[in-house]
């Protein structure tokens, strides 16, 4: 094997993705499972749990699915034990699961806000209690936080989302000055609108859609595998220098 190969191969390692029944989510657990990763697969939607545990066993790996609601205070906890129960260790924590109601602020309501809030922020931070540990013992592990990028750059009608992706942003900053020194990265991954289901919800009309996209300096969206593969990098050992960043996947929108 090619020694850069070796470099972003996941032999042996474990890896659990939140919101892995649709888009980024299943691309990230086929991708990783196609580096070697065994695979922790959460979500909601048992039809959906069922088919990523069908491709990803059909790359060679195992599987557990695991049925959590990272809106609730108990859900990620419960669903990051079940993940040790099975494995015995997570190396790989890629929190994707992710909600937007959008609304502009002045109509936005404290019950959708809170969801936002529980979901986008708060299930990661929970997440990362229950597997750090295990991290730590082990001297090694790898954080993604998938974010937006809303969370960096304002956006009309998305209050929450936008809050909600910059705290994320920065508690993967404090998540990498706490845990860094146990040879742990945490990035966060900000990408542009990607024609996920969610995507497609929000942006998929022309009316919507078009104006987003001549933003763009690429004049297009993305696809879930483009984060995938941003995902596998820094899940990867070819990453290990690269800690606490927001890594734009953006198509130059940022840069105009």
């Amino acid at each position: 094997m090619s020694e850069w190969i070796k470099r972003f191969a996941l032999d042996g390692k474990t890896a659990l993705v939140t919101g892995a029944t649709k888009g980024i989510g299943t691309e990230a657990c086929k991708v990783l499972a196609d580096a070697g990763a065994d695979i922790a697969a959460v979500g909601r939607d048992r039809d959906g749990l069922a088919e990523v545990k069908k491709a990803v066993e059909a790359k060679g790996r195992r599987c557990v699915v695991i049925s959590a609601d990272m809106a609730t205070a108990d859900g990620p906890e419960c669903a990051g034990k079940d993940a040790l129960a099975a494995f015995g260790t997570i190396d790989i924590l890629v929190n994707n699961a992710g909600i937007a109601l959008i609304d502009p602020l002045l109509n936005a309501s404290v019950a959708d806000w809170d969801q936002t809030m529980a979901v986008n922020l708060r299930a990661p931070w929970l997440l990362a209690k229950a597997l750090v540990p295990g991290m730590i013992k082990q001297k090694r592990g790898k954080i993604i936080n998938i974010s937006s990028q809303a969370g960096v750059v304002g956006l009309e009608a998305h209050g929450a989302y936008a809050a909600s992706k910059g705290g994320l942003n920065m508690l993967t900053k404090v998540m990498c000055v706490e845990w860094a020194k146990h040879n742990i990265q945490i990035n966060s991954v900000c990408p542009t609108v990607i024609l996920t289901p969610m995507g497609e919800q929000v942006w998929g009309k022309p009316e919507k859609g078009d104006p987003m996209k001549a933003k763009i300096p690429a004049a297009r969206f993305g696809k879930p595998v483009e984060v995938a593969d941003m995902i596998l990098y820094l899940a990867s050992s070819a990453s290990d220098l690269v800690n606490g960043q927001d890594i734009l996947i953006d198509g130059g929108y940022t840069a105009v």
